[in-house]
């Protein structure tokens, strides 16, 4: 029994090799753009393999309203239009080191998604 704990006590345990996809949303690019280098830039720096980012296509919400108050006069509308950029990046590593890759300031207007899934062995 002794002789067992000695073993495994000089053995580092490595933990498993998981795919977690980030998906980054925002408005802005240039912020967006700015995270995604960060935390590639970061990965690569501990050894770990990336894929992406890839870049979604662009989401544009339109909303268009009357300008008068009342009803009453010419009619003449705004148009109003918000585009939602969208990033999606895998990254293989382990799930305790997310914290370390993406312990940075991610600007306010950006969302980050993780999702945690097994690898099989071939990534």
């Amino acid at each position: 029994m002794d002789a067992e704990k000695d073993k495994t006590k000089g053995e580092e345990i490595k933990e498993e090799i998981q795919k977690i996809r980030m998906t980054l949303r925002g408005r802005e690019v240039k912020a967006l753009e700015a995270a995604c280098a960060q935390i590639v830039s970061r990965s690569k720096q501990q050894g770990y393999k990336t894929r992406g980012p890839v870049r979604i296509p662009t989401k544009h919400l339109n909303i268009t309203v009357r300008r008068s108050p009342c009803g009453n006069g010419t009619n003449t509308y705004d148009k109003f239009e918000m585009s939602v950029h969208k990033r999606v990046m895998d990254i293989f590593c382990p799930s305790s080191v997310i914290k370390e890759i993406t312990d940075f300031r991610i600007d306010p207007s950006v969302d980050v998604n993780l999702n945690v899934s097994k690898t099989d062995g071939a990534y």
